[in-house]
């Protein structure tokens, strides 16, 4: 695994940050970009690199060699409301109790398994909530995904390595190639579709390459069969859209910085995977927020991202979830990032007249 050292700026922190910002977005539309792998020349020793992931947590190690930046990220994190918790009960009188499970959008095992008493809330439900209802359908989101080309791809002559520059060009190449991917054949697409291919270690494209779906995909794709109602938050363009709203600059350095991490990516997504797992939803933008320089144009790049993917959102799924959780009975899957804080779908469920416990993890 990569080594971080632990410098001023330089540590594991800083590191883990810097390009777990991105990663987070990348995440939230990983799904895309596993319908546009038939665009990669993927390598037959990548295709076929062993599905098990490996990673430590690189919080561990950051509270041993430095405590007091650790305890600052921990006291932040228990201030944000509704910060622990990714199963929460929703009630309103009069009608059957629903249920909101924060998810991670990987297809690590762990996190397929679900808390204790989910399982039976989505059995039992009569309509299922997904971010986007088209993860269930691979061939619609295609077709959504084609109509807009220009949310994915340069459609006015510039090119990824006209952007990054001879230098950057050369580690973005570096690290496709690493993966079995040219860099020939991303030259057109926007960072954050390219950023959606590298955020990824082997273990999980192996894992998507061989059918395996992340979480909210299997609930979504599982509702129909079994008699269910399913319904989305978003569609696939809104949230592609509030990628490529982002400016280019962050999206450039994110997407170098994501490349360099090499196989430290693991360490990454098991860091992100162990906070999931215990619950520890608040503990994530905290993480990254403490990464952020002190210059006021950084500054403004990260809120700009964490009002464009994370609070704009929040509100719109608020929104769009009110109405259908109104009839009860439903089960709603999104993304764990969603739930905490003051304009968290938490909070935001509780303005719209809800009672909402949490219940597990």
């Amino acid at each position: 695994m990569t080594k971080f050292p632990f410098e001023v700026r330089n540590n594991v922190a800083d590191r883990l940050a810097d390009s777990a910002l991105w990663l987070m977005a990348m995440l939230h539309v990983v799904m895309a970009a596993a319908l546009l792998l038939v665009l990669l020349s993927l390598s037959p020793a990548h295709a076929a690199e062993d599905p098990t992931c490996g990673g430590e947590n690189l919080l561990t190690r950051m509270q041993a060699s430095d405590p007091a930046s650790y305890a600052r990220l921990v006291e932040e994190a228990k201030a944000t409301p509704n910060g622990e918790g990714i199963f929460w009960k929703i009630e309103r009188a009069g009608t059957k109790p629903s249920f909101l499970l924060g998810t991670m959008h990987v297809t690590d095992p762990r996190v397929l398994a679900m808390p204790e008493g989910a399982r039976k809330a989505y059995d039992e439900a009569g309509t299922v909530v997904v971010e986007s209802d088209e993860i269930a359908d691979e061939k619609r989101a295609s077709v959504a995904l084609l109509a807009r080309p220009d949310l994915t791809m340069f459609t006015d002559g510039r090119t990824i390595t006209g952007l990054l520059g001879e230098k950057d060009s050369a580690i973005l190449a570096d690290g496709l190639k690493a993966r079995g991917m040219s860099l020939a054949a991303v030259s057109r697409m926007k960072p954050w579709m390219i950023a959606s291919f590298v955020a990824l270690p082997a273990c999980e494209m192996a894992r998507k390459q061989a059918g395996a779906a992340f979480l909210d995909q299997k609930l979504a794709k599982d509702a129909i069969p079994n008699g269910k109602t399913l319904k989305g938050l978003e569609t696939l363009l809104e949230q592609i859209s509030a990628l490529d709203a982002l400016p280019i600059e962050p999206q450039l350095a994110g997407l170098v910085q994501t490349v360099q991490l090499g196989d430290g990516i693991e360490d990454v997504i098991e860091t992100m995977s162990q906070l999931y797992l215990a619950g520890q939803t608040a503990m994530i933008m905290p993480m990254m927020r403490a990464a952020v320089p002190e210059g006021e144009a950084d500054a403004d790049a990260y809120a700009d991202f964490e009002q464009r993917i994370i609070i704009d959102r929040n509100h719109r799924m608020a929104e769009r979830a009110a109405p259908i959780l109104e009839n009860g009975n439903t089960f709603v899957a999104v993304g764990a990032l969603h739930l905490p804080g003051k304009e968290g779908l938490i909070e935001l469920l509780r303005q719209q007249g809800f009672t909402v416990t949490a219940i597990g993890r």
